[in-house]
């Protein structure tokens, strides 16, 4: 129904705080490292004004959002590749994910230690992705040897991917993530083990800041930690979400129209939730699409550019299985028309078939028989 987000970064980062704040659950945020023993898991709704204004001309019952799932995974530490710290066990959680948001400090504190002693976001960056290579490193010669092995007998589509393992190799070597390397098509040896790297995943970074600097994100200074960071992530070609986990404790204590104020008074439009959403449909992909009816206004989530069947299986396997075609209006056709019946007395309501890829914002009925 939407994705998981793997919450990393060094102890005492405001990891758990952030992720206290974005599902209201309680996980531990003491003020020392490693508090957080097993990753906790928190399924949030991801807010979309579409959702709601179709509901309203649909006057539909129910209202079910669709949803992202941070996993919040303990603080790694320098060596942890090795077994420092907790080790490779949290390495393994992040493979589950779908992408990664990197949380890095940017605010000074002196009463919340710094594993490593200063604020220092690209010293703590190079850290965790120093970590994750070297595990990827590790976890790629395995596969090499296998490939090495099978090759043996003579596949040639063995030897293409044994030849592509080993470049991938060359390439962490020179400390560069794996998702900035290419797997040729067809290749699924290759693939099957590229898409178990760590640095494979899609990374955001998430600066945890102080309550000024969020208020001063729109005239940033260029010397601030914060800054450093965005300068980082636009030279990777990412996302960089800045994010006060002081603030967004905050917001979550707060009734809906407090809530609203206090974004207005910060003068945010969004609370940190619905920017690392955003930001991670975006780094991943991802398209909203929507069931309405009198029931119930659904939102769903879908991969850019599947196709009608691949998007009817997010609702149900035999929707897809058995799709017969997809009764498609648009979000701006539905809204402008004010009803589904008024949008097939102007002929906006579109029947599309197998072929067809599905839009964000789209309206759908999909049709089946299984």
């Amino acid at each position: 129904m939407g994705f998981t987000c793997g919450i990393v970064g060094l102890p005492n980062v405001g990891k758990s705080t952030i992720f206290n704040a974005l599902t209201s659950a309680k996980a531990a945020a003491e003020n020392f490292p490693f508090c957080t023993i097993e990753p906790n898991t928190g399924a949030v709704p991801v807010p979309d004004e579409r959702l709601y204004k179709l509901a309203e001309l649909a006057e539909s019952a129910k209202i079910i959002p669709t949803q992202v799932t941070f996993v919040d995974i303990a603080g790694l530490i320098k060596g942890a590749s090795q077994g420092e710290g907790l080790g490779n066990q949290f390495l393994g959680h992040i493979r589950s994910v779908d992408a990664i948001a990197h949380v890095v400090r940017c605010f000074a504190d002196d009463n919340v230690i710094h594993v490593s002693g200063s604020v220092d976001p690209l010293r703590d960056i190079e850290i965790i992705e120093t970590e994750l290579l070297l595990s990827d490193v590790d976890t790629l010669q395995k596969h090499i040897q296998r490939a090495e092995k099978a090759a043996k007998a003579g596949d040639k589509d063995i030897k293409l991917s044994l030849e592509t393992l080993l470049a991938l190799d060359k390439h962490l070597g020179q400390g560069k993530p794996a998702r900035e390397f290419i797997i040729p098509e067809g290749q699924e040896i290759a693939l099957t083990a590229y898409r178990q790297l760590l640095t494979s995943k899609p990374l955001m970074y998430v600066s945890n800041v102080n309550e000024a600097d969020l208020a001063s994100a729109a005239n940033p200074s260029g010397s601030r930690p914060v800054d450093k960071v965005a300068a980082y992530a636009a030279a990777k070609g990412t996302k960089m979400v800045m994010i006060s986990g002081k603030v967004e404790a905050e917001l979550a204590e707060l009734g809906a129209e407090d809530r609203k104020a206090y974004l207005e008074e910060l003068k945010m439009p969004y609370s940190g939730l619905d920017r690392m959403a955003l930001a991670g449909y975006e780094l991943l992909g991802l398209v909203t699409f929507f069931t309405v009816g009198p029931k119930e206004a659904h939102a769903w989530t879908t991969a850019k550019g599947s196709k009608a069947p691949q998007a009817a299986g997010k609702i149900h396997t035999d929707f897809e299985k058995g799709f017969i075609r997809a009764e498609v209006i648009s979000y701006q056709d539905y809204v402008d028309a004010g009803s589904e019946v008024k949008v097939k007395e102007r002929g906006k309501l579109r029947v599309e078939g197998k072929e067809y890829h599905v839009q964000d914002g789209d309206v759908v009925h999909f049709r089946f028989n299984v």
